[in-house]
């Protein structure tokens, strides 16, 4: 798969610098443009309109980080363009547009805000010009890095979202540009709440070309995206059927064809009641508590035939499920003494551990929750991605605990944990619930819902079998 996303930000490196496009002498130089650019800014403090900064130290050298073309100029961003900053409104029914950072996301055009489903009362104050563009300022949102165009006047902001306007807004498409090459991941201040401010953002240098040039970066630039464009949509097409052979393969393996059956591997009802036997012991032990007793298998219930010597069972009757602790999250670190796994770590069997965080102290109710190596774990919030669902396998022995949201499932020592694996990545896991899961901007199931599905239990043997042979096929198939 080819990674268009990286693509995409080194083609706007190499066009911020320049590399894209050919300088010429008739496009005249920045310099004069950005007399021009001064000229507005002072047309608009003299009548008021934007209030005097203060002025910036000018750049230094060590501050420039690559080489531009001659007649270039580097400049701040408070050399080309003002900032404003939203409020909160009480919102009505009809009236002038109202955008909050949510908002963003309604338009599928990647560039602009044409539409809204909010509204407030006329003001002569904070009114943001059409052609601004608008970013996050406060919050998680600043973390995604989105940025938008303003289509729609007028138009205000609330109080977590920012609005950037050029001073020449023919300037709009080369400045998006560049500002889309901007990780405000990296430049927002505060722990808790992350937030950016204008003291963050006007410092920025900017490589400014002339305004024939920009023209033409901007032209190449777009014109290389629609090729990307193209690639991720074929991207999205193969990755589509490829999880659609997955679920084929993995549903032919757990319904036995894909292996032989075994006299000698005796039957799934032995090796049921050897995990029904277990689990007695461990509730006995305290170990384990016990659980509601879940209703028969119904014969409609059944998607599928399976080899004699299996048997269906509720998933919950075989496996040990425990959903993560409720730790508190002003005592997480972004260093500390126990690692903790959440949701964010867990990705399409994987798990990442560069969003990792910690806690100091560990108390004896939490030791349920620690990991062990081989335990398979299933993200209970949108558990289905594109490419896949959100279980892994934990193969690790670094000390670690289970956070709220995550699902962490052991087989008594009778199930193994890569069959597990392929059982929650089946449709056998999706199709029953899917259509129920709760919470709509991030989807969830519950620990109770994966344990009521039911799935075919093959003897140990087999499951080991089974397991080999998806793990070398669905191999090929990546």
């Amino acid at each position: 798969m080819i990674d268009t996303k990286a693509l995409r930000s080194r083609i706007l490196d190499l066009a911020i610098q320049g590399k894209l496009t050919e300088q010429l002498e008739s496009d005249g130089t920045a310099e004069e443009l950005y007399q021009q650019i001064q000229a507005e800014k002072q047309a608009l403090i003299k009548e008021g309109k934007i209030k005097k900064e203060k002025p910036l130290p000018p750049i230094s050298t060590d501050e420039i980080p690559f080489e531009i073309p001659s007649n270039w100029k580097w400049v701040c961003l408070q050399d080309i363009a003002y900032l404003t900053s939203g409020s909160q409104y009480e919102e009505i029914d009809e009236g002038i547009p109202y955008i909050k950072v949510a908002d963003m996301n309604l338009d599928s055009n990647l560039y602009e805000i044409r539409t809204s489903t909010r509204f407030v009362s006329e003001s002569n104050n904070g009114i943001i010009p059409i052609s601004s563009i608008i970013f996050p300022k406060r919050g998680g949102a600043i973390l995604t890095n989105k940025k938008r165009i303003v289509s729609i006047t007028p138009v205000f902001i609330d109080s977590n979202t920012m609005a950037m306007t050029l001073f020449v807004s023919d300037m709009l498409l080369f400045i998006k540009h560049w500002f889309d090459s901007i990780d405000l991941g990296e430049l927002h201040t505060g722990t808790s709440i992350p937030q950016i401010n204008n003291k963050d953002l006007y410092p920025l240098i900017i490589p400014l070309p002339p305004l024939a040039e920009q023209k033409r970066i901007v032209e190449r630039v777009e014109e290389i995206f629609r090729l990307l464009d193209t690639i991720d949509k074929a991207q999205e097409k193969y990755s589509a059927d490829l999880q659609i052979l997955k679920a084929k393969l993995i549903t032919a393996g757990i319904q036995g064809k894909l292996t032989k059956q075994l006299e000698s591997d005796g039957t799934a009802q032995e090796l049921y009641q050897q995990i029904q036997e277990e689990k007695q012991k461990l509730i006995k032990e305290g170990k384990l508590k016990k659980e509601k007793p879940l209703p028969p298998i119904s014969p409609d219930e059944i998607p599928f035939e399976i080899p004699q010597n299996w048997m269906w069972v509720r998933f919950g009757t075989i496996a040990d499920m425990l959903s993560g602790f409720a730790f508190k999250s002003q005592d997480f670190k972004k260093m500390g003494k126990y690692r903790l796994l959440r949701g964010i770590n867990l990705g399409v069997n994987s798990i990442r551990w560069d969003d990792t965080v910690f806690v100091d102290n560990i108390q004896d109710k939490h030791s349920d929750y620690k990991l062990e190596c081989g335990d398979v774990i299933l993200g209970l919030d949108r558990p289905w991605i594109s490419n896949g669902t959100r279980v892994a396998i934990y193969n690790n022995n670094e000390e670690t605990y289970l956070v709220q949201r995550v699902l962490r499932v052991r087989g008594f020592g009778y199930l193994l944990n890569t069959f597990i694996a392929l059982i929650l990545n089946s449709p056998l896991l999706k199709n029953p619930i899917g259509e129920y899961t709760t919470g709509i901007s991030v989807p969830h199931i519950s620990p109770n819902q994966v344990g009521s599905i039911i799935v075919p239990l093959p003897p140990l043997a087999e499951q080991k079998r089974i397991a080999d042979v998806l793990e070398r096929v669905l191999g090929v198939v990546e």
